[in-house]
Order: C-alpha cells, then sequence, then structure tokens
C-alpha cells in the first residue's frame, strides 16, 4: 500500500498536539478543585464508568481525525505486473474494397465482410505491434494510421464497404505504396504488408514495380488472393430492376501476387472459402512474432474510501456519547 498525497500526514501533527492539549486539562491535577470543605465523599476517585465517560469522547475523535488524515493522503494498493513479451512488429493491412468484393462466394459472408471477419480476428490476437489499415479501389485511402489502439482500429474496420473509395476499378499498386508510406513513421525492425484482393491491378502503378519499392525499404509483402474457383454471384442495385444477382468470372492475378510476394521475400496464399482465409492469416500470426520485453504494469486502486468511512462511524458514535448514551449505559 503506498498513500498518492504522504506529505498531507503531517496533519496528524496538529491533531495529536490537539488531543495531548485536551488531556492535560482531563489531568486531575489540571482542574480546577471543589469549593466544598468535606472532600472524604470523594477519597476513591473516579469509578470506572467515569472514566470512561471521561476518556472516550476525546479517544474516538482523536481517531476520527487519524483516519480523516489517512483518507485525505489517499491511500492506494499497488498492484505490479510484468507484461513479458510481445511482438514489435509494424502492420500495415492492405484491403481490397473494390465493387467485386461484394462477390457472395464465402459463405456466410461475402469477400468483403470475410475479409474484414479475418483481419479483425488476426488483430485481437497480437499483442504491442503498432497496425494500421488502407484500403484501395480505384484509388488508395488510408482508413487507419499505424496504431496500439486496436479498438480504433477494429472500429474502423467494421465501418468498411465495397466500393467506399468511390473510384473504380483496383489500383493494387497505389495500394502497396500507400502502406509503403505509412510503414515508414513506423520504428520496428520488422516491418509487413498484408495485402488482399480478389482480382488484379488495373489502374495506377503496376503491382511489381510497387512491390519491388517495398523491398528496397526491408518489407515483407504477404499477399492473400480471396476468390473461388470459377464464377461467382454479386448483387447490384439495377435502376429498372432493383438488387438483382449477377455472374462474375474469376480475375484473380495469383501470377501477379506471387511475384510481388517473392520481391519481398514474403508469401502469396489463394483462400477459396472463409476457413481457407482464416488459415492464412493464424500461418502469417505464426511467422511474425518477433519478441520484444514489454513494460512492467503498474494499476492503482484507491482506498480512502475505507478510512473516511471509519472516521464517520466514530464521530456519529461520539455525538450519540454526547447526548448522554454513556450516562444511560447499565
Amino acid at each position: 500500500m503506498r498513500f498518492a498525497h504522504p506529505w498531507l500526514l503531517l496533519l496528524a501533527l496538529p491533531a495529536l498536539a490537539a488531543a495531548w492539549w485536551s488531556a492535560a486539562r482531563l489531568e486531575p491535577g489540571r482542574r480546577p478543585t471543589l469549593p466544598f470543605p468535606a472532600l472524604d465523599a470523594f477519597a476513591g476517585g473516579p469509578t470506572p464508568r467515569a472514566r470512561l465517560a471521561l476518556w472516550l469522547p476525546l479517544g474516538l475523535r482523536l481517531a476520527a481525525l487519524l483516519l480523516l488524515v489517512a483518507g485525505l493522503a489517499r491511500p492506494q494498493k499497488v498492484t505490479r505486473q510484468l507484461k513479458g513479451w510481445g511482438q514489435g512488429v509494424d502492420i500495415m493491412l492492405a484491403l481490397d474494397t473494390s465493387l467485386s468484393m461484394n462477390a457472395l462466394d464465402f459463405q456466410p459472408f461475402n469477400r468483403i465482410d470475410a475479409a474484414k471477419d479475418t483481419a479483425a480476428r488476426f488483430v485481437r490476437g497480437r499483442v504491442e505491434d503498432r497496425i494500421g489499415l488502407t484500403v484501395f479501389g480505384g484509388a488508395p485511402l488510408l482508413a487507419c494510421p499505424l496504431t496500439l489502439d486496436y479498438d480504433a482500429l477494429l472500429g474502423r474496420l467494421a465501418e468498411l464497404g465495397a466500393g467506399m473509395t468511390g473510384v473504380e476499378g483496383t489500383a493494387l499498386g497505389d495500394g502497396i505504396v500507400s502502406a509503403l508510406n505509412h510503414l515508414k513513421a513506423g520504428a520496428a525492425k520488422t516491418r509487413i504488408i498484408i495485402l488482399l484482393t480478389d482480382g488484379r491491378g488495373n489502374v495506377g502503378l503496376d503491382a511489381p514495380t510497387a512491390a519491388k519499392t517495398a523491398a528496397a525499404e526491408g518489407v515483407k509483402i504477404y499477399a492473400i488472393g480471396t476468390a473461388k474457383r470459377g464464377d461467382s454471384v454479386m448483387p447490384v442495385e439495377d435502376p429498372a430492376l432493383g438488387r438483382v444477382m449477377v455472374r462474375v468470372g474469376e480475375d484473380l492475378d495469383e501470377e501477379g501476387l506471387l511475384q510481388v510476394a517473392r520481391l519481398t521475400g514474403g508469401k502469396y496464399w489463394r483462400a477459396t472459402n472463409l476457413k481457407e482465409l482464416r488459415a492464412v492469416y493464424d500461418e502469417i500470426d505464426r511467422l511474425e512474432k518477433t519478441k520484444v520485453k514489454l513494460p512492467e504494469t503498474v494499476s492503482r486502486a484507491d482506498l480512502y474510501r475505507v478510512p473516511v468511512l471509519a472516521a464517520a462511524l466514530l464521530l456519529l458514535l461520539e455525538v450519540l456519547l454526547a447526548q448522554g448514551l454513556l450516562l444511560r449505559w447499565p
């Protein structure tokens, strides 16, 4: 236990001095003598009950004052905990949010919701990594910079939707460069990009060129292709018919994604369902574990209510005694 304001304990000195002065006044030799010639009736001194009635209120008041001083000094229970070891990796998630990510081949999710679900599971499993999020359709967009605030990151992740950039197409290379630029702010020894897409780059910088830039910066790219083999169905809004299902063909550039991964010393996976996608993230989680010693955490719980409540009870008891309770006590 510790006191948050230990210097306030000095207030106990005036309380003790006041108690000593009050006690001195109660000394038999310090009190005025009775102006009666016949004192034989008092030769035996005060009775035990009289002594109790004389000293108990003073004792209660002194104890209450000391407890109040202790409460003002704010006693705290201190708990120290060593967190142990964490990963210490800077990670940028680069997620494709083009309209084709609405395809319904990751039951019970569509592609974008499956990507969000597995990315969220991955984030919750990390410790002391700075993780950020960038998305890309026809243009890249930063959703969350590198952060240790996983709740904030998960909140931004939950808000993602297909077509959110407002630009058609798949700017795969631009998405890599966007993630890379935000990794430059990090100081971690290990920096990685987890790139997830269901298609091929068709606007902006080509992906292999962006990957070479990442390799020069010492950044590794793990690439994930998310699309089942063959055709899929996807809901679209038709001006005349409303929401209709259309068939979309497979257009995943596996060769290009494999090249991106190899250029940076990373790895490429093809995930055709939710189970496979989760397994990919689990493997990345195992691959990227750089141990760093985490600082000791200290938690403090305030205990001031205990002495303050005890002081209040003692003062209440003193008031009851002052009202003659002790005199009526058999």
